[in-house]
């Protein structure tokens, strides 16, 4: 079987964007069990330099639904970051399953070899959308989904590898 720009992403994305809203809601329940302040959660960081909990679920949001874009050929949706709430971070997951849903499989065939054009920390890169895809965007989208599984169970969460890798 031909390598699947499209099964290698959006399937991919959207199953884990599901086990990371199954992530923060085991995190909500044990705040709330234990009487925390769901901001201590939010605002946590495993390194003074690094970004909260809040900033990791909306990067690992703009990683999947950038990368569907681009190799969709598709304008990357805008999302606010305002997101303050566990609430708010499961609608942004909602937001982007339901955008990358929307992408016809149709729109990434050929996508592997189509350049696709991204800024990288003030950088222009032109990448092949499969370069993109697997040098790029999903570890950076898996590094980001990891950080806040890490805080989290930094903070004492009841999390193991079957909340991160969910059911095959």
């Amino acid at each position: 079987m031909a390598f699947s720009i499209y099964q290698a992403s959006i399937p991919v994305f959207i199953r884990q964007l599901g086990h990371l809203g199954a992530i923060l809601n085991k995190a909500e329940i044990y705040a709330a069990s234990k009487k925390i302040d769901p901001s201590v959660f939010l605002n946590d960081r495993l390194a003074p330099d690094m970004f909260p909990l809040t900033r990791q679920v909306q990067i690992a949001s703009d990683a999947a639904k950038g990368a569907g874009a681009r190799l969709a050929g598709l304008e990357v949706p805008s999302f606010s970051d305002t997101e303050t709430t566990f609430a708010d971070l499961q609608a942004r997951i909602t937001k982007t399953i339901d955008f990358l849903k929307s992408i016809d499989p149709a729109k990434l065939e050929g996508s592997e070899d189509r350049i696709v054009n991204v800024k990288l920390r003030g950088n222009e890169l032109a990448l092949t959308g499969q370069a993109y895809l697997l040098h790029i965007s999903i570890p950076n989208f898996y590094f980001h989904i990891t950080t806040t599984y890490d805080i989290l169970r930094h903070n004492g969460v009841d999390l193991g590898k079957a909340d991160y890798l969910g059911n095959p």
